[in-house]
């Protein structure tokens, strides 16, 4: 497996297959890739760009991330915006690069993928802070929640409706650049 940097370009051109691998993460049935396949294409204009992928030796994609600078006027900014106080929106929002997705296939899960990609994608920036929602799950069941918290991101506010979606998410950050846990190397 090799971590590769990606471009907009890049990711445009392999959005095929970041859609399967994002359906089959997500299970995400076929309409709901079609209408993902618009926001990320909106997303690689977004300012500060930066993506990730995680090939295997033969080039199939196996992960991706991306994400980029969180600024008023992206509707994730906003929404989340409105539920912070005034000093969590200083705090976490004034310089905050936004993981927008990260994705492993569940074939290639539990080899540290995930992590792998999360620190490379955040290597990337020079924001000071970062943020990501996740849905709300079993922190010790979810490998998701222990790569999170395994890496140190804390809660910023837990139980976020998103309008169109029926589930509760967690906002999560994480100070930059991203620290290693102790004992770790």
């Amino acid at each position: 497996m090799r971590l590769v940097p990606w471009t907009p370009d890049d990711l445009s051109r392999r959005m095929d297959d970041v859609l399967s691998v994002f359906g089959e993460a997500m299970s995400y049935q076929a309409d709901a890739l079609a209408v993902r396949r618009g926001y990320i294409t909106t997303h690689l204009r977004r300012p500060q760009f930066r993506a990730v992928a995680g090939l295997s030796l033969q080039g199939h994609l196996l992960g991706f991330a991306y994400g980029y600078h969180s600024a008023p006027g992206q509707w994730w900014h906003d929404v989340v915006s409105t539920v912070l106080s005034d000093t969590q929106r200083t705090q976490w929002m004034g310089d905050c690069f936004e993981v927008v997705e990260l994705h492993v296939r569940p074939s290639a899960q539990g080899h540290g993928l995930g992590e792998a990609q999360l620190r490379a994608l955040l290597s990337m920036t020079r924001a000071r802070t970062t943020l990501l929602s996740t849905p709300e799950a079993d922190e010790q069941a979810s490998r998701a929640w222990r790569l999170y918290r395994r890496t140190g991101f804390t809660d910023v506010c837990r139980h976020l409706m998103f309008p169109g979606d029926p589930r509760p998410f967690a906002i999560l950050g994480n100070n930059l650049p991203l620290m290693l846990p102790a004992g770790r190397e």
